[in-house]
Protein backbone atom coordinates (compact mmCIF):
# COMPACT_ATOMS: atom_id res chain seq x y z
CA UNK A 1 0.00 0.00 0.00
CA UNK A 2 0.95 3.68 -0.25
CA UNK A 3 1.35 3.76 3.56
CA UNK A 4 3.97 0.99 3.40
CA UNK A 5 5.85 2.92 0.71
CA UNK A 6 5.85 5.98 2.99
CA UNK A 7 7.30 3.91 5.87
CA UNK A 8 10.33 3.04 3.73
CA UNK A 9 11.56 6.60 4.16
CA UNK A 10 11.92 6.19 7.95
CA UNK A 11 15.66 6.34 8.69
CA UNK A 12 15.02 6.13 12.45
CA UNK A 13 13.76 2.56 12.59
CA UNK A 14 12.87 1.27 16.03
CA UNK A 15 14.16 -1.91 17.64
CA UNK A 16 11.64 -3.74 19.90
CA UNK A 17 12.58 -3.54 23.58
CA UNK A 18 12.58 -7.33 23.94
CA UNK A 19 15.44 -7.45 21.40
CA UNK A 20 17.64 -5.05 23.41
CA UNK A 21 19.74 -5.82 26.47
CA UNK A 22 20.28 -3.23 29.24
CA UNK A 23 23.64 -3.26 31.04
CA UNK A 24 25.05 -1.57 34.13
CA UNK A 25 27.85 -0.14 32.02
CA UNK A 26 25.35 1.34 29.57
CA UNK A 27 23.35 2.90 32.42
CA UNK A 28 26.50 4.42 33.93
CA UNK A 29 27.62 5.85 30.56
CA UNK A 30 24.10 7.21 29.93
CA UNK A 31 24.09 9.08 33.25
CA UNK A 32 27.56 10.50 32.52
CA UNK A 33 26.32 11.59 29.08
CA UNK A 34 23.36 13.47 30.52
CA UNK A 35 25.53 15.25 33.09
CA UNK A 36 28.13 16.11 30.44
CA UNK A 37 25.48 17.43 28.03
CA UNK A 38 23.86 19.50 30.78
CA UNK A 39 27.23 21.06 31.70
CA UNK A 40 28.04 21.95 28.08
CA UNK A 41 24.50 23.24 27.48
CA UNK A 42 24.69 25.60 30.46
CA UNK A 43 28.13 26.78 29.34
CA UNK A 44 26.86 27.54 25.84
CA UNK A 45 23.73 29.21 27.21
CA UNK A 46 25.86 31.50 29.39
CA UNK A 47 27.98 32.39 26.38
CA UNK A 48 24.88 33.06 24.28
CA UNK A 49 23.27 35.35 26.85
CA UNK A 50 26.47 37.31 27.51
CA UNK A 51 27.79 39.86 25.04
CA UNK A 52 31.33 40.22 23.74
CA UNK A 53 33.28 43.32 22.72
CA UNK A 54 35.06 43.15 19.36
CA UNK A 55 37.56 45.86 18.49
CA UNK A 56 38.93 46.95 15.13
CA UNK A 57 41.18 49.68 13.74
CA UNK A 58 40.59 51.82 10.66
CA UNK A 59 41.64 55.16 9.19
CA UNK A 60 38.79 57.68 9.23
CA UNK A 61 37.20 60.53 11.19
CA UNK A 62 34.31 58.72 12.90
CA UNK A 63 32.44 61.75 14.29
CA UNK A 64 31.86 63.83 11.17
CA UNK A 65 28.86 65.59 12.76
CA UNK A 66 30.97 67.21 15.49
CA UNK A 67 31.78 70.25 13.36
CA UNK A 68 35.51 69.62 13.68
CA UNK A 69 35.39 70.11 17.47
CA UNK A 70 36.41 67.95 20.43
CA UNK A 71 34.93 68.37 23.90
CA UNK A 72 37.53 68.56 26.68
CA UNK A 73 37.02 68.14 30.43
CA UNK A 74 39.83 69.31 32.73
CA UNK A 75 40.04 69.12 36.53
CA UNK A 76 43.32 70.19 38.13
CA UNK A 77 44.43 71.39 41.57
CA UNK A 78 47.23 73.91 42.20
CA UNK A 79 47.57 73.97 46.01
CA UNK A 80 50.02 76.91 46.08
CA UNK A 81 48.60 79.30 43.48
CA UNK A 82 45.79 81.77 44.20
CA UNK A 83 42.60 81.48 42.11
CA UNK A 84 42.94 85.09 40.90
CA UNK A 85 46.13 84.09 39.11
CA UNK A 86 44.95 80.80 37.55
CA UNK A 87 43.76 80.91 33.96
CA UNK A 88 43.30 78.69 30.92
CA UNK A 89 44.71 79.63 27.52
CA UNK A 90 43.89 77.86 24.25
CA UNK A 91 45.67 78.06 20.90
CA UNK A 92 45.95 75.91 17.78
CA UNK A 93 47.16 75.84 14.18
CA UNK A 94 43.88 77.31 12.86
CA UNK A 95 44.84 80.64 14.41
CA UNK A 96 42.84 80.37 17.61
CA UNK A 97 44.52 82.14 20.52
CA UNK A 98 42.36 82.61 23.57
CA UNK A 99 43.81 83.88 26.86
CA UNK A 100 41.87 83.49 30.10
CA UNK A 101 39.09 81.17 28.92
CA UNK A 102 36.23 81.35 31.44
CA UNK A 103 33.18 79.72 29.77
CA UNK A 104 31.92 76.58 31.57
CA UNK A 105 34.76 76.82 34.09
CA UNK A 106 34.92 77.08 37.85
CA UNK A 107 37.65 77.97 40.36
CA UNK A 108 37.42 76.55 43.86
CA UNK A 109 39.76 77.99 46.54
CA UNK A 110 41.97 75.50 48.41
CA UNK A 111 44.13 75.75 51.55
CA UNK A 112 42.32 78.82 53.00
CA UNK A 113 42.53 80.58 49.65
CA UNK A 114 46.22 79.91 49.05
CA UNK A 115 45.53 77.31 46.39
CA UNK A 116 43.02 76.72 43.60
CA UNK A 117 41.14 73.89 41.96
CA UNK A 118 40.26 74.59 38.34
CA UNK A 119 37.41 72.70 36.67
CA UNK A 120 36.52 73.47 33.09
CA UNK A 121 34.78 72.09 30.02
CA UNK A 122 35.64 73.54 26.62
CA UNK A 123 36.11 72.57 22.98
CA UNK A 124 39.21 72.44 20.81
CA UNK A 125 39.54 72.16 17.05
CA UNK A 126 40.56 68.89 15.43
CA UNK A 127 43.99 70.25 14.54
CA UNK A 128 47.28 70.19 16.45
CA UNK A 129 47.35 72.75 19.23
CA UNK A 130 47.62 73.22 22.97
CA UNK A 131 45.82 74.48 26.01
CA UNK A 132 47.67 75.48 29.15
CA UNK A 133 47.05 76.49 32.72
CA UNK A 134 49.09 79.59 33.52
CA UNK A 135 49.15 83.08 35.00
CA UNK A 136 49.29 84.71 31.55
CA UNK A 137 45.77 86.15 31.91
CA UNK A 138 46.36 87.63 35.37
CA UNK A 139 46.32 91.43 35.68
CA UNK A 140 49.60 91.34 37.62
CA UNK A 141 52.18 88.61 37.32
CA UNK A 142 53.31 87.06 40.63
CA UNK A 143 56.96 87.12 41.55
CA UNK A 144 57.31 83.37 42.05
CA UNK A 145 54.31 81.41 40.76
CA UNK A 146 54.16 77.84 42.09
CA UNK A 147 52.99 75.40 39.40
CA UNK A 148 53.07 72.22 41.50
CA UNK A 149 49.79 70.43 40.77
CA UNK A 150 47.65 67.32 40.76
CA UNK A 151 45.56 66.37 37.72
CA UNK A 152 42.29 64.75 38.72
CA UNK A 153 40.83 64.41 35.25
CA UNK A 154 41.66 65.12 31.63
CA UNK A 155 39.22 63.51 29.21
CA UNK A 156 38.16 64.11 25.61
CA UNK A 157 34.78 63.50 24.02
CA UNK A 158 31.79 61.66 25.44
CA UNK A 159 32.27 59.68 28.64
CA UNK A 160 32.18 55.93 28.09
CA UNK A 161 31.05 53.85 31.07
CA UNK A 162 31.46 50.35 29.68
CA UNK A 163 32.86 47.75 32.05
CA UNK A 164 34.42 45.56 29.35
CA UNK A 165 36.25 48.42 27.64
CA UNK A 166 39.46 49.24 29.49
CA UNK A 167 41.04 52.15 27.66
CA UNK A 168 43.22 55.19 28.37
CA UNK A 169 40.32 57.67 28.47
CA UNK A 170 41.73 59.48 31.50
CA UNK A 171 45.41 58.61 31.24
CA UNK A 172 46.51 61.66 33.26
CA UNK A 173 43.98 61.14 36.04
CA UNK A 174 45.88 61.02 39.33
CA UNK A 175 49.10 62.55 37.96
CA UNK A 176 50.89 64.14 40.93
CA UNK A 177 53.57 66.82 40.51
CA UNK A 178 53.49 68.24 44.05
CA UNK A 179 57.15 67.43 44.65
CA UNK A 180 58.36 69.13 41.46
CA UNK A 181 60.31 72.36 41.23
CA UNK A 182 57.69 75.09 41.98
CA UNK A 183 59.04 77.32 39.19
CA UNK A 184 59.17 74.56 36.58
CA UNK A 185 56.95 74.39 33.52
CA UNK A 186 55.34 71.06 32.62
CA UNK A 187 54.80 69.78 29.11
CA UNK A 188 52.29 66.98 28.57
CA UNK A 189 52.48 65.76 24.97
CA UNK A 190 49.23 63.99 24.10
CA UNK A 191 48.48 61.72 21.15
CA UNK A 192 44.69 61.59 20.88
CA UNK A 193 43.10 58.46 19.39
CA UNK A 194 39.45 58.69 18.21
CA UNK A 195 37.35 55.91 19.75
CA UNK A 196 33.88 54.65 18.80
CA UNK A 197 31.65 52.37 20.88
CA UNK A 198 28.66 50.72 19.20
CA UNK A 199 26.15 48.86 21.38
CA UNK A 200 23.75 46.05 20.42
CA UNK A 201 21.12 48.50 19.22
CA UNK A 202 23.59 50.10 16.79
CA UNK A 203 23.85 53.37 18.75
CA UNK A 204 27.32 54.87 18.50
CA UNK A 205 29.14 56.94 21.11
CA UNK A 206 32.25 58.93 20.29
CA UNK A 207 35.11 59.42 22.68
CA UNK A 208 38.88 59.75 22.63
CA UNK A 209 41.71 57.86 24.28
CA UNK A 210 45.18 59.32 24.52
CA UNK A 211 48.78 58.46 25.27
CA UNK A 212 50.97 60.90 27.13
CA UNK A 213 54.63 61.81 27.53
CA UNK A 214 55.79 64.59 29.80
CA UNK A 215 58.82 66.73 30.53
CA UNK A 216 59.65 69.35 33.15
CA UNK A 217 61.84 72.41 32.59
CA UNK A 218 62.39 76.02 33.69
CA UNK A 219 61.26 78.53 31.06
CA UNK A 220 62.41 82.18 30.92
CA UNK A 221 60.58 85.03 29.21
CA UNK A 222 62.33 87.58 26.95
CA UNK A 223 62.74 89.82 30.00
CA UNK A 224 64.53 87.07 31.89
CA UNK A 225 61.65 86.34 34.26
CA UNK A 226 60.54 82.81 34.97
CA UNK A 227 56.90 82.35 33.89
CA UNK A 228 55.98 78.70 34.37
CA UNK A 229 52.90 77.04 32.89
CA UNK A 230 51.29 73.62 32.57
CA UNK A 231 51.08 72.81 28.86
CA UNK A 232 48.90 70.18 27.25
CA UNK A 233 50.09 69.85 23.64
CA UNK A 234 47.87 67.56 21.57
CA UNK A 235 47.81 66.00 18.14
CA UNK A 236 45.26 63.61 16.63
CA UNK A 237 46.01 60.11 15.42
CA UNK A 238 44.57 59.14 12.00
CA UNK A 239 43.77 55.68 13.39
CA UNK A 240 40.32 55.14 14.92
CA UNK A 241 39.59 52.39 17.45
CA UNK A 242 36.08 50.92 17.24
CA UNK A 243 34.52 48.72 19.92
CA UNK A 244 31.43 46.79 18.81
CA UNK A 245 29.15 44.96 21.24
CA UNK A 246 27.97 41.65 19.78
CA UNK A 247 25.92 38.64 20.79
CA UNK A 248 26.24 35.13 19.36
CA UNK A 249 23.59 34.49 16.65
CA UNK A 250 20.72 32.20 17.69
CA UNK A 251 21.29 29.80 14.79
CA UNK A 252 24.90 29.26 15.90
CA UNK A 253 23.69 28.53 19.44
CA UNK A 254 21.22 25.89 18.14
CA UNK A 255 23.89 24.38 15.88
CA UNK A 256 26.32 24.09 18.78
CA UNK A 257 23.69 22.47 21.04
CA UNK A 258 22.82 19.91 18.34
CA UNK A 259 26.52 19.16 17.84
CA UNK A 260 27.00 18.69 21.60
CA UNK A 261 24.05 16.31 21.97
CA UNK A 262 24.74 14.33 18.79
CA UNK A 263 28.49 14.13 19.33
CA UNK A 264 28.19 13.10 22.97
CA UNK A 265 25.70 10.30 22.28
CA UNK A 266 27.72 9.09 19.29
CA UNK A 267 30.99 8.89 21.21
CA UNK A 268 29.22 7.36 24.24
CA UNK A 269 27.60 4.75 21.97
CA UNK A 270 30.99 3.79 20.53
CA UNK A 271 32.52 3.50 24.01
CA UNK A 272 29.56 1.45 25.31
CA UNK A 273 29.68 -0.82 22.25
CA UNK A 274 33.41 -1.44 22.68
CA UNK A 275 33.00 -2.22 26.40
CA UNK A 276 30.04 -4.54 25.74
CA UNK A 277 31.86 -6.38 22.92
CA UNK A 278 34.98 -6.80 25.08
CA UNK A 279 32.94 -8.09 28.03
CA UNK A 280 31.08 -10.58 25.84
CA UNK A 281 34.34 -11.86 24.37
CA UNK A 282 35.79 -12.20 27.88
CA UNK A 283 32.75 -14.20 28.97
CA UNK A 284 33.15 -16.57 26.00
CA UNK A 285 36.81 -17.09 26.84
CA UNK A 286 35.95 -17.91 30.46
CA UNK A 287 33.20 -20.35 29.37
CA UNK A 288 35.67 -21.99 26.97
CA UNK A 289 38.19 -22.52 29.79
CA UNK A 290 35.54 -24.01 32.07
CA UNK A 291 34.38 -26.47 29.43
Amino acid sequence: SSFDVYLRFDIYRKVPKDLTQPTYTGAFISILCCVFILFLFLSELTGFIATEIVNELYVDDPDKDSGGKIDVSLNISLPNLHCDLVGLDIQDEMGRHEVGHIDNSMKIPLNQGEGCRFEGEFTVNKVPGNFHVSTHGATAQPQSPDMTHTIHKLAFGEKLQVQKVQGAFNALGGANRLSSNPLASHDYILKIVPTVYEDLSGRQRFSYQYTVANKEYVAYSHTGRIIPAIWFRYDLSPITVKYTERRQPFYRFITTICAIIGGTFTVAGIIDSCIFTASEAWKKIQIGKMS
